[in-house]
């Protein structure tokens, strides 16, 4: 661990606990970065999770849950049903990582059907146990707590929905909307109404919304309403250093290289700006099919998409798009410094995309949906334009009109140089300053 000069102990103990421990998704990426961080900065961090051969952290005692694949077959699996409303094996492990441990801050994520909430009741029994007070602090990622499919998103439909809200969960066998399975969505309901009718959330101290849009719902829930403070994601620079950005569609870590000055101001190693490029998962609640509707109206545009997903045929239909499948590091970094302008067409309330921030730290402007918390990270009219989410018109004709106006996608470029986001040790500042501390600033 990498301390501070002047500093024989850590600041903090930080227990970071989150469903999964290997690369898997933006949950993962803020975790790994965020703790690494705040290890550099004089604080002890470990980590509490699922045991998987891919696990990349963890904690001291060796202590982790056992793996829970829902897509697997055999006979464990009968028990998921009990074990994804409350793991018994998870409080009990979570008690032995606490004791061992004895953190000042257990930094919850995703926890929900993998761990469950009984981790909470862990860290509270633990405190009354050795008389110490731990404080709570959870960032949501998504949905969960307000919505048991966790995307406010009707699968079936793609009907965006706010129908539990308010705590009618029964909408959710109602509308089957875990995975469109009957039994998944009433086992979802069962799982919403048990914690809520214990009040669990409300034990939590504070409640870390990505987004404005996230807050907002949030808030709708009197229990969390007066936790939640909102602090978009964290984003590094690009300048003359080996970055970490997210991998298309799924948020995973992957490096890439940079030039010593940011990419943005070089333009980009592709054919430079003779391409609107798409990086991202390639599905329906992504806006992948409007998209390529809109590419089916613009056939003298030249289109490149770069991602993988079950749309992936459809991509490869296309007359004008060319599909350069998963990329990373430098051929990713080139792909979006190298776009007159990148789009992002998700048909769902996405918290806050690391997508939309790195296509602007490029250099690139974005034409983004306007659903979500994506609109709070582009400067509309400056850094990027909005489009009304799932309407193919809309989006076609805001194409059309940037690719017509090379002048104003350079303006656009140009105003992304001044585009500001937290690097990673300011967002560690302040979560340290203002979330973590027992005396918390109202940010």
């Amino acid at each position: 661990m990498v301390r501070n000069d002047q500093k024989t102990e850590p600041d903090m103990k930080i227990l970071m606990v989150n469903k999964f421990l290997h690369p898997n998704g933006g949950s993962e990426t803020y975790i790994f970065k965020l703790g690494e961080q705040l290890q550099k900065t004089g604080h002890e961090v470990q980590f509490f999770g699922m045991e998987h051969e891919g696990r990349i952290v963890g904690n001291h005692a060796g202590i982790y849950t056992s793996d829970m694949d829902f897509h697997s077959g055999g006979l464990k699996k009968l028990l998921y049903p009990l074990r994804i409303i409350y793991s018994a094996e998870a409080k009990k492990k979570m008690r032995l990582v606490l004791e061992d441990f004895r953190p000042d801050v257990v930094h919850l994520n995703n926890i929900n059907f993998q761990l469950t909430p009984s981790v909470i009741y862990a860290v509270r029994a633990y405190e009354k146990k050795y008389n110490r007070h731990v404080r709570i602090v959870y960032t949501a990622h998504d949905y969960q707590w307000v919505c048991p499919n966790h995307m406010m998103r009707v699968p079936s439909t793609g009907e965006i929905c706010f129908a539990c809200r308010g705590g009618d969960f029964m909408q959710c066998s109602k509308r089957r909307c875990i995975h469109d399975s009957g039994m998944k969505s009433l086992l979802g309901t069962i799982e919403a109404k048990y914690y809520a009718k214990r009040k669990t959330y409300g034990m939590v101290d504070v409640i870390v919304c990505p987004s404005e849009f996230m807050k907002k719902q949030l808030d709708t829930d009197p229990l969390l309403a007066d936790k939640t403070v909102m602090m978009h994601n964290f984003i590094e620079r690009v300048s003359g250093k080996t970055d970490h950005i997210e991998k298309p569609g799924e948020g995973s870590v992957s490096s890439v290289r940079t030039e010593e000055n940011d990419v943005g101001q070089n333009g980009g190693d592709e054919k430079s700006k003779d391409y609107v490029l798409y990086f991202g998962r390639f599905s329906e609640e992504k806006g992948t099919e409007t998209l390529l509707k809109a590419c089916s109206a613009l056939p003298d545009i030249p289109f490149i998409f770069a991602g993988t997903g079950p749309l992936e045929e459809k991509v490869n239909q296309a007359a004008n798009v060319e599909n350069r499948g998963f990329v990373s590091g430098e051929e990713l970094r080139s792909l979006i410094a190298g776009a007159r302008f990148s789009v992002y067409p998700s048909e769902w309330y996405e918290n806050c995309p690391f997508s939309v921030m790195e296509s602007q730290m490029y250099g690139t402007p974005v034409l983004v949906s306007d659903l979500g918390g994506a609109p709070e990270l582009v400067q509309a009219g400056r850094t990027g334009d909005l489009f009304r989410g799932g309407d193919i018109q809309e989006l076609t004709e805001h194409i059309r009109a940037l690719w017509n106006d090379p002048a104003l996608c350079r303006e656009y470029s140009e105003n992304c140089k001044n585009i500001k986001f937290d690097t990673i040790e300011e967002y560690c500042d302040k979560i340290v300053r203002n979330i973590y501390s027992l005396h918390e600033e109202i940010m």
